[in-house]
């Protein structure tokens, strides 16, 4: 699929804020000349962020989600406190990728932190084709998910200022907990519990 022929052009890229998420002020000109300045956030550098929208290398992935499936037929799921929201929010086992860290050592990284699970050596680990975005309309961030078998190995070491509760959800159930549930979920997890219930909508 190619670029549509009709769409802004980017002239440049000001950084407006630093911190650990910064904001950055997209500078285009749109197709009829107008100027028109758009606000996101990245985790990148403003060096590295030029380099993300320019399309001159290959997207970085930023970070993993592992749909992980346990010995006994069930599904790792989390609750974690997320600060944006104040709340607990249900999600899959995720997390960033460092620098230079290949997927399948980021997978296995964030298992044990966040879990104290690990993958079991000899099944298979399947990526997605590629990763996706979680939300365009802000930022660049994209997360790669993968689905993996994974059994317990240890107790979870998440860092302190990050609070998460591992439980484990049975395949037969996951119709019953989306019908129930009352915490908030990600919108990836909803989706992807959604491939595991038994419902259609077209």
């Amino acid at each position: 699929m190619t670029h549509h022929e009709e769409q802004p052009t980017l002239l440049d890229v000001e950084q407006i804020s630093e911190g650990w998420i910064k904001k950055y002020l997209l500078k285009y000109r749109l197709p009829n000349g107008d100027l028109f300045n758009y606000e996101s956030i990245s985790r990148k550098s403003l060096e590295d962020y030029k380099l993300e929208l320019q399309h001159t290398q290959p997207p970085r992935t930023d970070a993993v989600s592992i749909v992980a499936l346990t010995e006994d037929n069930e599904l790792l799921m989390v609750k974690e406190f997320r600060y944006p929201v104040n709340s607990w929010v249900v999600a899959f086992p995720a997390g960033l990728l460092e620098a230079g860290e290949d997927l399948a050592c980021g997978i296995e990284r964030e298992l044990r932190e966040e879990t104290g699970y690990s993958l079991i050596e000899g099944l298979p680990v399947r990526p997605l084709p590629q990763p996706g975005y979680s939300s365009t309309g802000m930022s660049e961030e994209s997360v790669h998910i993968v689905f993996a078998h994974v059994k317990k190995v240890d107790e979870p070491h998440p860092e302190s200022m990050e609070f998460i509760e591992t439980f484990t959800l049975p395949l037969d159930d996951v119709d019953d907990f989306l019908e129930h549930n009352t915490i908030p979920i990600g919108t990836r997890a909803q989706l992807i519990l959604e491939l595991f219930t038994t419902r259609t909508y077209f």
